[in-house]
């Protein structure tokens, strides 16, 4: 465990056949993602990886601690002492998207749009940001009758929309509020932003935070 030589070896084992990934069938694909992704459970378990589209620059390779801050030096060493490989390119930590965002979560889609927030103060640990949600349950089911979702299950999809947003380190280590309500008829005037503006908010925030 935590021995990132043994990971990269493997990896540069198999490094010609995870360049050609697209060119494998499915089941020779599914095996080799299975592979890579027992050999991080080795390195370190509660890691995970996304593999990026090809390019003509080649491939990006994501590791995620699932923010679990308690696994960030170990994702860090990873990728710190990745090898030089041609085609590759490894990243620590899901990136931020930016604005304007679709994420689906079990049946829903949370659509950033549509979505408000309201900042909240976190007095006991003011270094972190509280975050009010506001979603319309009819929005993002589509429109169709589905049960009310499990308030957890909301607040996971919300939360990962937020981390998608901003990316897996802003995300775990910045936001220590969450809390998700239903949208009030007029939002803005409830107090309430677009949640499109939270990217720029965090920018706000960080360099407030450190002064």
């Amino acid at each position: 465990m935590y021995d990132y030589k043994k990971f990269w070896q493997w990896f540069e084992n198999h490094n010609e056949q995870l360049t050609m990934l697209g060119d494998l069938d499915n089941q020779q694909r599914q095996l080799l993602l299975d592979q890579l992704q027992q050999q991080l459970d080795t390195y370190c378990p509660g890691l995970s990886f996304e593999m990026g589209e090809p390019t003509p620059n080649g491939r990006k390779l994501t590791f995620s601690a699932e923010g679990d801050t308690d696994l960030f030096r170990y994702l860090l060493d990873l990728t710190d002492n990745a090898p030089d490989l041609d085609w590759w390119e490894f990243i620590a930590f899901k990136q931020p998207n930016g604005t304007a965002l679709r994420v689906r979560f079990d049946r829903y889609t949370f659509n950033t749009s549509k979505m408000h927030f309201m900042e909240l103060e976190c007095e006991e640990e003011p270094e972190f940001m509280g975050l009010r949600v506001a979603v319309d349950l009819a929005e993002i089911s589509g429109g169709k009758e589905v049960p009310q979702p499990d308030e957890e299950d909301l607040q996971v999809g919300v939360y990962v929309t937020i981390e998608a947003m901003i990316g897996e380190f802003d995300c775990a280590t910045m936001l220590g509020y969450l809390e998700v309500v239903p949208v009030p008829d007029e939002p803005f005037k409830a107090g309430f932003r677009p949640l499109d503006d939270l990217p720029e908010y965090v920018e706000w925030f960080k360099k407030n935070r450190e002064k």
